[in-house]
């Protein structure tokens, strides 16, 4: 049997013939018609992994749609397991939402800038992580680092030095550079 021996026109002529059964039963278990053709696209899958479970001579269709049947079921079964929400009713400042990048610059720019924290000397790197990606404030890092003021403020301002030496590259011609001592919301340095 051409199916069992993997060949790809034995699968294409399957999913031509038994396309729309298969896709018919996922629908009719799922009601939604992008599930059901991820169910129809895994049917088929399936139908190819276990070929060798066919028994030769019978007709695909009713095996097909056992397949299908029971594919949507396991969807309709995983999805009450997991409770979920649509996008457009999710909160938008929730963790388990992915906000990508608008542009292949913007992602290029994200990893350099991981990059450059990430190579910075493991001391300087933390009191980054803390002010930037915690929200602490100087005097919050030196009581959570045991370490006095001045030296939180030093060190801020050598990663800073270091991180706009690695990053030159990300700055628009017409952006001015920032300046030492440039100041954040509510009035304190970083």
């Amino acid at each position: 049997m051409a199916l069992r021996a993997g060949d790809e026109l034995a699968v294409r002529q399957l999913v031509e013939r038994y396309g729309r059964l298969v896709y018919a039963v996922a629908y009719r278990v799922l009601d939604d018609p992008e599930r059901a053709e991820e169910v129809a696209q895994h049917t088929f899958v399936q139908a190819w992994r276990h070929a060798d479970s066919f028994e030769p001579g019978r007709d695909f269709a009713p095996w097909l749609a056992t397949i299908a049947r029971r594919a949507a079921i396991d969807v309709v079964r995983a999805e009450r397991r997991r409770p979920t929400i649509s996008l457009e009713t999710a909160d938008a400042g929730d963790d388990a939402l992915a906000v990508l990048p608008p542009s292949a610059e913007q992602i290029e720019a994200v990893w350099a800038v991981r990059a450059a924290v990430d190579a910075l000397d493991e001391a300087d790197r933390e009191i980054i992580r803390l002010q930037y990606l915690e929200g602490r404030t100087q005097a919050e890092v030196a009581e959570r680092l045991d370490l006095p003021i001045g030296t939180v403020k030093s060190r801020t301002h050598r990663a800073h030095r270091r991180l706009a030496n690695r990053l030159a590259h990300l700055r628009h011609d017409d952006a001015e550079p920032p300046t030492a001592g440039e100041r954040i919301e509510g009035g304190e340095t970083r």
